[in-house]
């Protein structure tokens, strides 16, 4: 573990030097003791694959009494953390048009599309953090034969629901924007709206389940979302 002053009111917290799913739930962790806190000196919580980036009001308090206090936290228990978080089903039809990468992904991982679309829908996922954009979630949990490098030459619009896999991550574009992540399905639902009270339909902490539905389905979700 290494804490480093990030700026004048902010702290890089690195537990870990490599990805792995107990680094990641390391982080996790701790972003869930110091939120349960309730600390009004803290006023956001960055959460990464191996860091956490802690903001503080330095009028309230300074770096040496936050770095004892995130210390003091490293490895403490957080009791019900793991019942507290949400598990969310996000419908997702696979393939066609909304998916254009699923055959690609399927020949690089020497598996049929079938398989590629039980493999993805069959895990239980993490979110890890929030970023690139808003609602972004990055998901860990997949399945390693279906890690895909990112495309050579990133799509100009990717259409947003667009669930997309690169290299051992997968996430789901929010909102039209570029992307270079390989496009394998796509879900109807709204996965972050700004002017609602809960932006973000997931959090840094929940599960996700993916289930596959059909385009009929699809359509229908779509137009009650």
């Amino acid at each position: 573990m290494r804490i480093d002053a990030a700026s004048d009111s902010s702290l890089l917290v690195t537990l870990g030097e490599e990805m792995s799913r107990a680094t990641t739930a390391a982080v996790l962790r701790l972003f869930r003791v110091l939120q349960a806190r309730g600390d009004g000196r803290i006023r956001n919580l960055h959460p990464g694959y191996v860091s956490l980036l802690v903001d503080f009001d330095p009028r309230m308090t300074g770096q040496e009494e936050m770095i004892a206090l995130v210390s003091s936290l490293v490895g403490a228990e957080f009791v019900g953390a793991d019942a507290e978080a949400g598990t969310v089903e996000i419908p997702v039809c696979y393939g066609g048009e909304f998916g254009p990468d699923l055959n690609d992904v399927a020949s690089h991982a020497g598996l049929t599309a079938e398989e590629v679309v039980r493999l993805h829908a069959g895990a239980t996922y993490h979110v890890c953090f929030l970023g690139f954009t808003g609602g972004f979630a990055y998901l860990s949990g997949m399945s390693p034969e279906l890690s895909m490098p990112r495309l050579a030459t990133p799509r100009h619009r990717v259409e947003a629901g667009s669930v997309g896999i690169a290299g051992g991550q997968t996430g789901i574009y929010p909102a039209v924007t570029p992307g270079g992540w390989r496009l394998i399905g796509r879900t109807p639902l709204r996965m972050f709206d700004a002017k609602a009270a809960q932006p973000t339909l997931v959090l840094p902490g929940d599960r996700v389940r993916f289930v596959a539905i059909a385009r009929e389905e699809y359509e229908w979700v779509a137009v009650r979302a």
